[in-house]
């Protein structure tokens, strides 16, 4: 039985250490921008982001949507634009759906 004990404990280390180490519970992991914005948006005190993208990507027809990303301490998303090898960025803020700024 203890020779059982061991191997199972050997193979349970090395797998853990094969994996980088233990890991953390998620309450423990960092906050990120997309859950925060996720959360904000369910408290309903941001825009969704398919409402922005639906305001904004027309406003850019003949531009190739390269996808947003979102700024929790600005509560802004960015979303970003390329034509002719040229990425053209356009801020929003979340709360209001107001371009903040746009440039290339």
């Amino acid at each position: 039985m203890k020779k059982l004990f061991t191997r199972s404990l050997a193979a349970t280390m090395a797998a853990t250490l094969a994996f980088g180490g233990i890991v953390a519970p998620a309450s423990a992991q960092p906050r990120t921008d997309q859950g925060e914005a996720r959360k904000q948006m369910r408290a309903g005190k941001l825009i969704s982001l398919r409402t922005i993208e639906n305001r904004v990507r027309p406003m850019y027809p003949d531009h190739k949507y390269l996808g947003p990303s979102y700024d929790s301490t600005a509560m802004a998303y960015r979303l970003k634009f390329m034509k002719d090898g040229k990425v053209t960025y356009v801020d929003v803020d979340a709360r209001t759906g107001r371009i903040l700024r746009r440039w290339s």
